[in-house]
């Protein structure tokens, strides 16, 4: 019966997925619950973390630009000591330096504070409200009747806008606190314009209440951009301690991976002898019952019966070797025994061990080498392991009747390789990587009724990694199979001329004196007759 087009696929996951997505669900709603009572708790809206760092930085600026509002402020006062009374003129300087200092020194009082939630609150009204009387105090000196004419009016309108632009830069990290400093110096300037009852007037004080609109909202925008960057260091350090807390869980779980796999090794070492001592026995004995060394059976059939006992053995004992090399390649314990060795006659030893078997098959192997190939230098045991895995896996899953190609030849690069092409069912685009796995086996091959180990292909490509080589597998469903490996030009040897070697002296040990033909002995001097020797 067909299951029906409608119903859901049920796809079971592993235990791991179904415990661990729980867990970070659970930690996601935590954390938006907790960020959901900060915000409650806070005065503006955000974390109380935010609001803090904004007062910081709000101090800080206010810090670094006492200067400039203490310039601003005696210039201010030196200009309309021209235009008023300068008795009025030096008290209102005063009086601002006053309340300018008393800002200094809160901004220094609060940076130099521990931070607390309730402080912050606390700290945030007070600012707001010398804020508010800083910008009044700018009131008064800017509303003052200094005249109606075009100068007067010109004057108050730039002083207006440079106290208002640099009152919103300064507190910009505290939007209200920068409304509470410019909107006093905005609104009683636009009223002093209007009540002057003019229509240039009018258009005077439309524009201070649009400059005060236009510089609340970059103010708004500085503290928006602020408020961002925070947010963005926040979240930068919440990844990096998520990043930490994931490397700590990943260490713990390769340092459990290491000792399991140290406990694996042990095990298959202990294991070898337990399994290699019964199974030369049932090797043995078989052997005997087979052969019938001691008498024929009684019942024929027998026979048959060791000869199965036999190859079931023989079977499981190659299993055992197989299992023991993996995981020593895996724990990097496979030694290379290193020599000089002829690929091709590796690969033709190969061919002539496994031919009996492909001929019963109807399978015809052709061997493609060329001539006068060097010796490589690399481990021969290893390298016949690989040709016989790959001719076997060639082999089992090719049809009666098929072929098989077997090349040795010269890569591009100057190593060799060798190629192993096959006619049989051949494997999917998508089961290479399976079946490249340890135990992986594709649906052919669980499919065909000679089944393997899935550890061939593995154990290959270990090995030709091992010697720096590559392994190469391309197939096509009812095409055919092939695997290509290739030895790197540095295991090349090239062929060496003979060293020479220095032949030995025939020159006596006695020289003969042209002058009058006497002998006497090598590297000794001719003594003459007045020496007295």
């Amino acid at each position: 019966m067909s299951k029906p087009a409608d119903r859901p696929e049920v796809v079971q996951l592993p235990a791991e997925k179904t415990i661990v997505a729980p867990a970070r669900n659970r930690r996601a709603a935590a954390q938006r619950v907790r960020e959901a009572r900060d915000r409650l708790t806070s005065t503006s809206g955000t974390r109380p973390a935010f609001d803090r760092e904004l007062l910081r930085q709000y101090a800080q600026t206010r810090l670094s630009a006492s200067l400039v509002v203490t310039l601003l402020v005696i210039g201010t006062g030196i200009l309309f000591g021209f235009w008023m009374q300068p008795l009025t003129a030096a008290i209102w300087s005063c009086a601002m330096l006053c309340i300018h200092a008393v800002i200094v020194r809160a901004c220094n009082r609060y940076l130099a504070e521990a931070p607390s939630p309730s402080s912050t609150r606390k700290w945030r009204m007070r600012f707001i409200g010398l804020d508010l009387l800083y910008g009044m105090c700018w009131t008064v000196i800017l509303v003052h009747p200094t005249g109606v004419d075009v100068v007067s009016n010109s004057l108050m309108m730039f002083l207006m806008l440079l106290v208002v632009a640099v009152s919103s830069m300064l507190a910009a990290n505290l939007p209200i606190s920068a409304f509470a400093a410019t909107a006093p110096v905005t609104l009683g300037v636009a009223l002093n314009f209007i009540l002057r009852g003019t229509f240039d007037n009018y258009v005077l004080a439309v524009l201070a209440v649009a400059a005060e609109g236009y510089f609340a909202l970059l103010a708004h925008r500085l503290h928006s951009t602020t408020l961002a960057t925070l947010e963005a260091r926040a979240e930068k350090d919440a990844l990096i301690g998520e990043l930490e807390q994931a490397k700590a869980i990943s260490d713990e779980a390769r340092h459990r991976a290491e000792a399991a796999n140290v406990a694996k090794s042990r095990f298959l070492a202990q294991m070898s002898h337990e399994l290699r001592t019964p199974l030369n026995a049932i090797l043995g004995f078989s052997e005997v019952m087979k052969s019938e060394i001691f008498g024929g059976h009684a019942v024929p059939v027998y026979k048959d019966y060791s000869a199965d006992i036999h190859n079931s053995g023989v079977h499981l004992l190659n299993l055992i070797n197989e299992i023991l090399d993996l995981s020593r390649i895996e724990a990097g314990r496979y030694e290379l025994n290193e020599e000089a060795v002829s690929l091709v006659h590796v690969v033709a030893d190969c061919h002539h061990l496994l031919k009996l078997r492909a001929s019963s098959r109807g399978i015809t192997i052709h061997e493609v080498f060329e001539q006068g190939m060097p010796r490589i230098w690399g481990d021969e045991r290893a390298s016949r392991q690989i040709v016989l895995n790959l001719l076997s896996n060639a082999i089992k899953f090719t049809p009666q009747g098929g072929e098989i190609w077997l090349k040795v030849g010269w890569t591009a690069s100057g190593g060799q390789y060798l190629s192993c092409k096959d006619t049989g069912s051949g494997i999917a685009e998508d089961e290479i990587p399976i079946v490249l796995a340890s135990f992986g086996q594709g649906s052919n091959s669980i499919k065909s009724a000679e089944q393997g180990a899935g550890l061939g292909l593995p154990i290959a490509k270990s090995l030709i990694d091992m010697h720096g080589g590559t392994f190469t597998l391309k197939s096509k469903l009812r095409v055919g199979t092939e695997v290509i490996i290739t030895f790197p030009p540095e295991r090349v040897m090239s062929a060496l001329a003979p060293m020479a070697e220095e032949a030995p002296s025939l020159q006596p040990d006695y020289e003969i004196n042209t002058a009058d033909e006497r002998r006497r002995p090598r590297n000794k001097p001719i003594m003459s007759a007045g020496t007295g020797l």
